[in-house]
């Protein structure tokens, strides 16, 4: 006794129709009455009597209908869980999370929403330097990570654009530069700094800067996030540049100013691996990035 034969079986009781049945099951005549022969050879009896118009079942049809539309229920049922389990996304999701890129790309509502909506999903997020996490991702330790872009670093993974902005030098509004009319590169070879960690994308663009020029800068403490190096400039220890959307407490004390040879940027994207290497879970979540950022 096959599915087959057992839905064959239906359509004709439902029908009462050899060709109506043929046509609803999108098979030829013949094929479903041969169908139908084979399921009567398996259960050893007739299950409609010929030449009747509309076919009437016997009664060994009628008693097998019922349970034929189970069997058919249940078979269905079966198809859709299994759809469903192939469909639901499991294990674990490892996500590289730079600082403060969250007023930039809404990190925290996107990763929550992918929770709600893949609740099979365990959630691990890693913070370290630009560097780290892209090798990170090309090893397979990160699934997928948000770092800035980095143009100067080949790497065979796929980098998505999400956002951008521009850095820009603070210094204390008592500082000498603070009133300065204009400001060249070279006007801050003699300054105190205060900079990030090497490694950080934003610190190799202004390393990469004053050696163009053969400049050469003094840097008083590194620091490994936005928020310290900020506190750090307002108490008066350097001056240095930061991303122009800060908006920390501490900046209220510091002065914005451009450099005219000098407009640093920091882009944030996506690091991806290709291929087969892409896992279910980061495509899901990359899409699911690239729709929170893309809204208004």
């Amino acid at each position: 006794m096959e599915l087959r034969q057992l839905r064959h079986f239906v359509a004709l009781a439902e029908t009462g129709s050899i060709t109506q049945a043929a046509s609803r099951e999108q098979i030829v005549q013949s094929g479903l009455s041969n169908s139908i022969h084979a399921l009567e050879r398996s259960v050893g009896s007739l299950l409609y009597v010929r030449g009747t118009r509309p076919i009437r079942l016997t009664d060994a049809g009628q008693a097998l209908l019922g349970p034929a539309r189970q069997i058919l229920a249940a078979a269905d049922d079966a198809r859709a869980r299994v759809r469903d389990t192939s469909a639901a996304l499991t294990g674990s999701l490892r996500v590289g999370v730079m600082q403060s890129a969250e007023y930039l790309v809404p990190l925290a509502s996107t990763l929550a929403g992918f929770a709600r909506e893949h609740p099979g999903v365990d959630l691990h997020l890693a913070q370290s330097s630009a560097v780290s996490m892209v090798e990170q991702v090309e090893d397979g330790r990160l699934h997928c990570a948000v770092v800035p872009a980095m143009p100067e670093r080949p790497t065979a993974l796929r980098m998505i654009d999400l956002a951008g902005e521009a850095l820009t030098l603070v210094c204390p509004r008592d500082h000498p530069l603070a009133t300065r009319p204009e400001i060249a590169l070279r006007d801050l070879a003699g300054e105190w700094f205060v900079e990030v960690r090497p490694g950080w994308s934003a610190r190799g663009h202004n390393d990469a800067a004053f050696t163009a020029q053969g400049l050469r800068r003094r840097i008083r403490c590194e620091v490994n996030e936005w928020l310290l190096m900020v506190e750090l400039i307002a108490a008066g220890l350097g001056i240095g540049f930061v991303p122009a959307g800060l908006d920390y407490p501490a900046m209220a004390g510091l002065v914005r100013r451009d450099v005219s040879d000098h407009r640093p940027r920091r882009d944030l994207q996506l690091a991806l691996p290709r291929g087969e290497e892409l896992t279910a879970t980061a495509r899901a979540f990359a899409e699911h990035l690239m729709t929170a950022v893309s809204r208004p």
